[in-house]
Formats: C-alpha cells, sequence, structure tokens
C-alpha cells in the first residue's frame, strides 16, 4: 500500500465521520486488514501522516480539545471547490474501499478502460518541466502512426479515455487520444504555455472532448421525461446545466454550450427520454440524425 493511499484513508474516513478520535480511528485502521495487515495506527504515526497531508494537500486535521479530542477536516470547502482534488480524492477512496473488500472481488464489476495509461506519465512529467514531446500517433482508420513533436497543454479524461491537449508543428491545437498514441518521449526542447491560458475555460463552451469546431455557444432547453429528469439532476451533462422548471410528468433544463457532434450523440443515447426544447437548428440536427437511423432498420 502506497503513503499516498494511506493519507487519503486518513483523509476519507474523517471526513465520513465528520468528527473522530484516536481511538476510533486506529480500531478502524486495524478492522480494514486489506489495508492494515491488522496493526494500530500509533498516534507517532497518525501525527506524521497528518504532517504530510497538509503538506501535500493543504487539508488541515485539526483536534477539537472541548469535550473529548476528536478530529477533523478544518477546511472541507478546499477540497469540495478543487475539482481535481476532489476527483483524485475520491478516486483513491473507492480504490481504497475496494481494497478492503478483495474477498469480493467477483461480485465487483467495473468497466475496461482502454490503454492510454502508459503515456500520461511521461505527458504529465512534459507538462510540468514546460517540456515537448514526441509522439508516434495513429489516428482511427489510418494503416501507419505519424511521428511528430507537441506542446502538451493539458491532459483530460472524457468517457473513460485520457487526452491530451496540445499544439503540433503546424501550430494547430489539437486533442490527442492516448490510446491512440503508440510512443512518447520527452525532447529537450522547452515551450512556454500561452499567457491567459486556462484549461477549464478552454474546454467550458463544450460537453466532451469535440473541440475546434464553427459552432458558437447557444442556450439550449432540454425536456427530459418524468423518470429521467432525476438522472439529468444528479448527474448534470455539463457544468452550466440547471433545472428552470419542474412540471411533475417532465422537467426543463438549460445549458450554455456548443452543440458539437459529441454532444449530439450523447443526447441521442437517451432516446424519447430526453427531448430537444429549443435552440431550432439542433433540433433540426437531431431529427436527421434519427431521420438516418431510422433509415437503416426501415426494411425490417
Amino acid at each position: 500500500m502506497t503513503q499516498l493511499q494511506k493519507y487519503t484513508w486518513l483523509i476519507e474516513t474523517i471526513r465520513r465521520a465528520g468528527k473522530i478520535s484516536h481511538k476510533e480511528l486506529s480500531e478502524r485502521w486495524e478492522r480494514a486488514k486489506d489495508l492494515s495487515d491488522c496493526r494500530p495506527l500509533h498516534r507517532a504515526t497518525f501525527n506524521r501522516w497528518r504532517d504530510a497531508i497538509f503538506s501535500q494537500f493543504g487539508i488541515i486535521i485539526e483536534c477539537q480539545k472541548v469535550g473529548g479530542y476528536l478530529y477533523y477536516i478544518e477546511n472541507p470547502e478546499d477540497i469540495d471547490e478543487d475539482k481535481l482534488k476532489k476527483w483524485m480524492l475520491d478516486s483513491f477512496a473507492v480504490g481504497n474501499l475496494i481494497g478492503e473488500n478483495l474477498s469480493l472481488k467477483d461480485r465487483i464489476l467495473v468497466n475496461k478502460i482502454p490503454s492510454g495509461s502508459d503515456h500520461l506519465k511521461t505527458i504529465l512529467d512534459a507538462m510540468r518541466d514546460f517540456q515537448m514531446v514526441e509522439i508516434t500517433y495513429k489516428p482511427f482508420k489510418h494503416s501507419h502512426g505519424y511521428t511528430f513533436a507537441i506542446e502538451p497543454y493539458c491532459v483530460k479524461l472524457h468517457e473513460n479515455r485520457w487526452y491530451v491537449l496540445g499544439k503540433n508543428n503546424r501550430d494547430e491545437i489539437k486533442l490527442y487520444g492516448l490510446d491512440r498514441i503508440e510512443e512518447a518521449h520527452i525532447l529537450d526542447r522547452y515551450f512556454i504555455l500561452p499567457k491567459g491560458f486556462n484549461a477549464s475555460e478552454f474546454f467550458a463552451p463544450f460537453y466532451g472532448v469535440a473541440t475546434g469546431y464553427d459552432i458558437k455557444l447557444q442556450r439550449i432547453i432540454l425536456r427530459a421525461n418524468e423518470n429521467h429528469k432525476y438522472y439529468m439532476n444528479t448527474l448534470p451533462l455539463h457544468d452550466s446545466q440547471r433545472m428552470i422548471e419542474d412540471c411533475g410528468e417532465y422537467a426543463d433544463f438549460e445549458l450554455i454550450l456548443a452543440p458539437t457532434y459529441d454532444f449530439v450523440m450523447k443526447l441521442l443515447q437517451f432516446g424519447s427520454m430526453i427531448e430537444v426544447i429549443s435552440p431550432v437548428s439542433l433540433r433540426k440536427t437531431m431529427k436527421g440524425w434519427i431521420s438516418e437511423m431510422i433509415e437503416l432498420y426501415k426494411n425490417d
């Protein structure tokens, strides 16, 4: 078990408890036998982890002395408001939880993720040091790969695939799927990130990873039926999504984004559970795709 896993176990255990004593922490650590080998969490070890958690994550584990020595997260907003930090801690927390229950491995099902994470470390190392990366990239439907250099600006995880956004040797800013990279090597060449570049802002107008298309930002109204409106509420399609009306049998949601083809494909997954109310142009696009689908099955 890595130190990072131990730290995330401690953070998540205290977060779930709200406030907890060292005695209870030690007992829970012992019960997590696949992680702790049934050993207690000694106070000196706990204090080292506590200091390391503050140093690495900026998360403060404070002690309430009045009413008993109880530990709690003093600055939970630093976790909740930092998407990457929250995602990372949540991911490790799930990993730890599964690690505690390896005896259930035949009853815990997960999706297979395409290869690509092999090159993630190389890309992140280059991003950190602002170094260029030479990649051999094989697009879908091509018989062989192409080798060229990119300036890696940021990485994005979408639909279980990792992508790197970078400027290539033609001065194009493009996305490259890591699962289509055959080789990646850091070069002894450096780049300067464009002034004012913000990865979140770059992708904010889009649903997923389809960018660079001449499609304007639009106000989109989606109507979800009585069953699907709950799923829309708990797992928004986009950061801009908000419910504007709940009529019982359906609910209307507003989104502000550029409706690229991957957004249309996502809407088609929901079938008749979601209807595009506006804009008219998006309704026409949906109708066109649906008509093509009907054409495929018209002879059945």
